[in-house]
């Protein structure tokens, strides 16, 4: 196995992902590159030092050159928002960020598969497709994909399933115009709605389901978590690794990431997340299942919401 994977930004996103793949058995060479070169030598030691419990990898900070022949880049470089600052102030910052990553980790790393995972995650991907050669099929966000996690979690404790039995999707921006696509959501392939009806309590106990409840807890969860301990990121770095699973095991997956939209659903030039099918090469292609309408008035309702973020920033 020789797996080489680059993360740009050692923070408590990007380290958690390090970890991760390490634990995974994922990689078998990991370099961290961070602007605070200390945070990265600190990190990848801290990391390959679990190495004889894990699975054999190489982990090291380098610089860009070192993340030449990298199959995956990972990108988590980007500020948090702070009291008082904008939401397009933020995304101003971190786009030029990005703009300023891109050239360097593109000229030496053309052939690997970009994940973008800092925020505003699809103002950042949209960013990244145009100011890089990078074909699109390789340009992935990380999207709703810990939206989508959120969401099975909490409908397998209302169900009292397996997450892993819940097919259920977040669709549209990360953040604040992202939904729920109730008429895709199944339990081991039976309907959502039609669930509780098919299910027999043994101890009469009902299932109650409130969509609206449902969706708040997606949304507000990243806050909450924020709020109690600071910040969030074993959640994220699951789905990103997840991610990587889904390419270097070549299996075919369907997940819900950002990715440039060229025509789904009428909507084009911009990045949101729709299920789209991940392969060895990347995205193999994007998935447009039947929505009803208002489901799609949704989507497009998020879709404007980003561009019009992307109108007051210099994306280019």
């Amino acid at each position: 196995m020789n797996r080489k994977v680059t993360i740009i930004g050692a923070g408590a996103v990007g380290s958690a992902i390090g970890y991760l793949l390490v634990a995974e058995s994922m990689a078998s060479e990991i370099v961290f590159i961070d602007v605070n070169k200390e945070k990265a030598l600190g990190e990848a030691m801290d990391i390959y030092q679990a190495t004889p419990f894990l699975s054999p990898a190489i982990v090291r900070a380098g610089e860009y050159e070192d993340a030449k022949d990298s199959e995956l880049v990972i990108i988590t470089s980007g500020l948090a928002r702070k009291p008082g600052q904008t939401r397009i102030d933020l995304a101003q910052t971190n786009v030029n960020i990005i703009k300023s990553i891109a050239p360097q980790i593109t000229a030496v790393a053309p052939n690997a598969i970009y994940i973008i995972v800092a925020n505003p995650v699809d103002v950042l991907t949209y960013t990244f497709h145009q100011i890089t050669n990078i074909p699109s099929e390789r340009i992935i966000g990380s999207g709703t994909s810990l939206d989508t996690a959120r969401l099975r979690t909490r409908l397998s404790e209302i169900y009292k399933v397996s997450p892993k039995q819940v097919h259920a999707n977040v669709l549209g921006e990360h953040g604040d115009t992202s939904f729920v696509a109730w008429s895709m959501a199944r339990i081991a392939g039976v309907p959502l709605d039609e669930y509780a009806a098919v299910r027999t309590e043994k101890d009469g106990e009902e299932i109650t389901l409130n969509k609206a409840e449902v969706l708040d807890y997606v949304k507000k969860s990243g806050g909450v978590i924020i709020q109690r301990k600071g910040a969030t990121y074993n959640g994220v770095a699951a789905a990103v690794v997840y991610i990587c699973k889904s390419i270097f095991t070549g299996v075919d997956s369907i997940l819900c990431v950002s990715t440039l939209l060229k025509g789904e659903y009428g909507i084009e030039d911009v990045c949101v997340s729709i299920p789209v099918v991940l392969g060895k090469e990347g995205i193999v292609s994007t998935l447009t299942p039947t929505l009803t309408d208002e489901e799609i008035e949704l989507l497009r309702t998020s879709a404007n919401a980003m561009k019009n973020v992307i109108n007051q920033v210099n994306c280019k």
